[in-house]
């Protein structure tokens, strides 16, 4: 019987470890170009994968909105939710320097734990049972229950989604 390969554990998963947070390590080979197998392997839709995008308020500076794959960002809801009159992307030439993390790799887990920047979740999140996000390596995702993740990162709940508009992300 073949041995099964062990992954070294990212510090995202360290700190969810130390913390004794539950989570399921998904790794997709190709990285950001998930494979229809992959995608099946581990039951997921593009509704149940999160991203998180790095914006920047007038008023506070980083906010972090993380929704669904399948969805858009609506910035006007994530400005009027965080207390600025506007958020702007932060452009990707700019995202390590201000998230420590590159563009495909950012992770409410690592920018809380470092930058402590507000962190929306849209209500698709909380009505869903488990949420998929990135792990802080393109390719690297955890599994995580909506609700644990945004306690543990002090985020909120907010409708900060739309399903299709011409000023989103």
């Amino acid at each position: 019987m073949a041995k099964k390969t062990r992954i070294k554990k990212i510090l995202v998963e360290q700190i969810l470890d130390k913390a004794g947070v539950p989570y399921e390590t998904i790794v997709f080979n190709a990285g950001m170009n998930r494979s229809d197998e992959e995608m099946a392997q581990y039951h997921l839709t593009e509704h149940d994968i999160y991203k998180t995008l790095a914006l920047t308020g007038n008023a506070t500076g980083p906010v972090i909105g993380v929704v669904p794959l399948d969805m858009h960002l609506d910035e006007k809801k994530l400005a009027s939710v965080s207390g600025n009159k506007r958020v702007d992307m932060i452009a990707t030439k700019d995202l390590q320097k201000t998230t420590g993390y590159i563009h495909g790799a950012n992770n409410p887990v690592g920018i809380w734990q470092t930058k402590k920047f507000p962190i929306y979740f849209d209500l698709t999140a909380q009505k869903a049972s488990s949420i998929v996000v990135s792990a802080g390596e393109i390719g690297r995702s955890i599994r995580i229950d909506a609700t644990v993740l945004a306690d543990f990162v002090q985020g909120q709940f907010a409708d900060i989604s739309m399903a299709n508009a011409s000023k989103s992300i």
